[in-house]
């Protein structure tokens, strides 16, 4: 049976949709990123917020979940022969031989990736920022004087966090760091990196609940050319275990590590 619209019902019909279709949309649109009194992207909470920032799960290479559609695949990754073997054998013995496991800091790109979440500290009037990241309640300061310089190769003091230097392009947060030493893994999943890691990151906050990371890798040690990736990180405004409060749990590995004595097999 064929229904015979009016008119006028049909007038109806699409003036609800033409109306009402713009107020679902604005209702469920994220509200944009907060800003500081000079101006700058505020990549913290807001007063009155609590929270932090949430990347256990950032993808370094692949294209599922929060990653951005432009990553890599781990068999398009520019690896140096030994480096490709070195990756491939920490893959095959499944973490065994992480630093991380044993308590030492998350440096380079894992610092991110680091369970407990991750703060902005921005303090524009000291020329700086710092980031804190809730595992072992490890810190590293961005250097954000006007031309400021990396040390001279032979002036670097190799360390876990390297020689960082921020700046703004627009409201994206460049960061460039250097002088990385060896004795940790730069990423989660196993990747080698060696002293001359060069690492460039961009933090874009689309909004109060996405940041967009961006990275760029540059080691002549162990990949043939540069290689880039991403993810978005979500604001959390909860307990990293879920629970209400929305604040970054103390966590030091020295005190209360318990996989060491399984790593062996």
């Amino acid at each position: 049976m064929r229904h015979h619209w009016s008119a006028g019902v049909l007038r109806a019909v699409a003036l609800t949709i033409v109306v009402s279709t713009p107020m679902i949309a604005l209702a469920q649109a994220p509200a944009p990123p907060p800003r500081l009194p000079n101006g700058q992207i505020n990549l913290g909470a807001v007063p009155g917020q609590k929270g932090f920032w949430n990347s256990f799960n950032g993808q370094l290479v692949g294209r599922t979940g929060n990653a951005l559609p432009t990553n890599l695949l781990i068999e398009e990754v520019p690896f140096q022969s030994w480096a490709k073997a070195l990756f491939e054998y920490r893959r095959f013995r499944d973490g065994l031989d992480d630093p991380h496991a044993r308590c030492q800091p998350a440096g380079g790109i894992r610092f991110l990736t680091a369970p407990n979440g991750t703060e902005f500290i921005q303090q524009p009037e000291l020329n700086r920022i710092i980031v804190i990241d809730g595992e072992n309640r490890a810190w590293k300061r961005i250097a954000m004087e006007p031309g400021r310089k990396h040390p001279a190769p032979d002036d670097l003091n190799p360390s876990y966090f390297g020689d960082a230097i921020g700046w703004w392009e627009g409201d994206t947060l460049v960061v460039d760091t250097v002088g990385f030493n060896e004795k940790f893994w730069a990423f989660r999943n196993g990747l080698p990196h060696t002293r001359f890691l060069h690492l460039i990151e961009r933090y874009t906050r689309l909004d109060m609940n996405r940041i967009k990371y961006e990275f760029t890798v540059d080691d002549k040690g162990a990949y043939t050319r540069p290689w880039s990736g991403g993810w978005h990180i979500n604001w959390q405004s909860t307990n990293y275990d879920g629970s209400p409060g929305g604040e970054i749990h103390e966590y030091f590995c020295i005190d209360n590590e318990r996989d060491s004595e399984h790593l062996e097999r």
